[in-house]
């Protein structure tokens, strides 16, 4: 199974004694989304940034690993949200990199459902363990719930 995107920049924004980061991502679903550098790297505020783009695609990732778990343990969930953050920071090696994404799923069952803390946490290590973004990641990746 393989996945396609394309993302295509032209220099048609002209930024004085520069050049815009601004650019075009089409996900191979069709969906386009216009995306920057984060604004701390000259990038436009109001443009999605390659660091909120790999934070959404772990948080994603978790959250329907965590789903599928619930579903195939006859748990339904009414409500799921993420208040997900990462950080950047320097490497080991000295080199720029996010270096920590924390999730912070807040889970709501269905009425009459009542799960456990120990229960909730495994529920999340698996999830954590069975996310492929996650396991595709060099970066710490911390889930508070």
């Amino acid at each position: 199974m393989g996945f396609q995107l394309t993302v295509s920049w032209d220099n048609s924004v002209q930024v004085a004694d520069d050049f815009s980061r601004d650019h075009k991502i089409t996900y191979g679903s069709g969906q386009v989304i216009h995306a920057s550098s984060a604004p701390e790297y000259k990038g436009s505020e109001d443009k999605i940034n390659p660091e909120e783009n790999l934070l959404a695609a772990l948080s994603s990732c978790h959250m329907l690993t965590f789903l599928a778990i619930a579903h195939l343990k006859r748990l339904p969930v009414a409500s799921y949200v993420d208040e997900a953050s990462a950080d950047l920071g320097k490497t080991e090696s000295g080199k720029l990199a996010v270096t920590k994404m924390i999730l912070n799923p807040k889970v709501v069952f269905a009425e009459g459902v009542n799960v456990d803390h120990e229960t909730l946490a495994k529920m999340h290590d698996k999830a954590h363990v069975n996310c492929f973004i996650a396991n595709s990641l060099r970066s710490e990746v911390e889930i508070n719930f």
